[in-house]
């Protein structure tokens, strides 16, 4: 049963939103200025998130503990003018649930006791009650959804499921994903067998994320580029259209982004799907995307034969910039919404990172940008 099936659902009593300019954006209406947000804005660049982290001991305790995930949730719009918030939380908390023993080692991410390499491991995976093993996860949501009383938006996201089939099967991050593409090439049933009950969990967890109070979800394939492009279609964007096309089923209200680190090749490919807006890393230009999209929708348009929607775009200023001066950070930022309004449309574009902010950036150098962001005249 889906949490939005669950009559033990309480309705949520939540404040009503005083600033919708990023769900506007995504729906293409008028907006006074650009909206923009940070992926991973909740994070270790900032000395107050170091602070609380410590305070909760280690990370997984820190996303198990509901009123310090919603404080960090918090900290960088106290600093920013931002224009969503994003649940703290962890792409890895679904293979955590199933058992795979999630552990940090100081210096090397992630990483997980018992990787998925067999077909008794496979087996053993458990269909996930995400209200039960993930309760954690929604209390956050929902704690964090009152705490911002409308101020923005709160994404809820995951993982998508290449992306966490990666970290299972190689036991954690990896660059040359020696075993999962192994298995893509000698074993593919195998690794669709993973890909399946990954993208049931996935939709299940997003779908009780709404329910406890996410008014946006993004979808994080982070390792989407790592595939070849007759792979990224079966093994990636196949799985994600699914589970897009099931969330709007639930909730048809919901704004989804899809985000594909170096994907910006295959966004023909991601406009087949009821995503609302692709997310882009640094390497594709804006104008170009906005291209591609328009040409995309008018090709399935035709193939459909009824009317497809217009993907809004998000991104994609490359995090890197961010060590730079302010000029250099003001100057990149004009740079990337002249291209982003380039076409003359002048909504239908949310402004980010091309990837997460990194830990070693400066709190004052991520208001530049931000700042830079709505100081540009549309």
């Amino acid at each position: 049963m889906s949490a939005s099936d669950n009559n033990n659902a309480l309705e949520q009593n939540f404040a009503p939103l005083k600033n919708d300019r990023l769900l506007r954006a995504l729906r293409f209406e008028p907006i006074d200025t650009t909206p923009v947000w940070m992926m991973r804005q909740a994070g270790r660049y900032l000395p107050e998130y170091k602070a609380t982290r410590a305070e909760a001991g280690d990370f997984m305790s820190l996303c198990k503990d509901t009123a310090r995930a919603t404080e960090v949730t918090l900290q960088p719009l106290r600093r920013y003018d931002l224009d969503a918030a994003i649940l703290f939380s962890d792409i890895l908390t679904i293979p955590d649930a199933m058992g795979l023993g999630l552990y940090f080692e100081t210096g090397e991410g992630p990483k997980f006791k018992h990787p998925i390499r067999t077909q008794a491991d496979l087996d053993r995976l458990p269909v996930l009650d995400v209200n039960d093993s993930l309760d954690y996860v929604m209390r956050a949501v929902t704690s964090i959804r009152k705490a911002l009383n409308g101020q923005v938006p709160l994404f809820g996201f995951s993982g998508s499921p290449w992306t966490l089939a990666t970290y299972m099967i190689e036991g954690g991050s990896s660059k040359d994903y020696r075993y999962t593409k192994g298995f893509l090439y000698s074993n593919p049933e195998f690794l669709h067998q993973l890909l399946d009950k990954l993208a049931t969990s996935v939709i299940d967890y997003l779908d009780a994320q709404v329910v406890a109070g996410a008014q946006i979800l993004q979808i994080f394939d982070s390792w989407g580029g790592a595939l070849g492009h007759r792979q990224f279609v079966d093994f990636s964007h196949a799985y994600n259209k699914r589970i897009v096309a099931e969330l709007k089923v639930r909730h048809p209200e919901i704004p989804v982004v899809l985000f594909t680190k170096g994907g910006g090749l295959w966004l023909d490919v991601q406009a087949d799907s009821e995503a609302d807006a692709l997310g882009l890393d640094w390497t594709m230009p804006i104008d170009r995307a906005r291209q591609v999209l328009t040409e995309s929708q008018r090709q399935l348009t035709k193939h459909h034969k009824k009317l497809q929607s217009s993907k809004a775009i998000q991104g994609n200023l490359d995090p890197a910039t961010l060590y730079g001066s302010p000029a250099t950070i003001r100057a990149e930022v004009n740079a990337m919404l002249d291209s982003a309004y380039a076409n003359g449309e002048k909504t239908g574009y949310v402004a980010n990172l091309g990837h997460g902010i990194t830990q070693w950036v400066d709190p004052d150098n991520a208001k530049v940008f931000i700042d830079a962001v709505h100081d540009y005249k549309i």
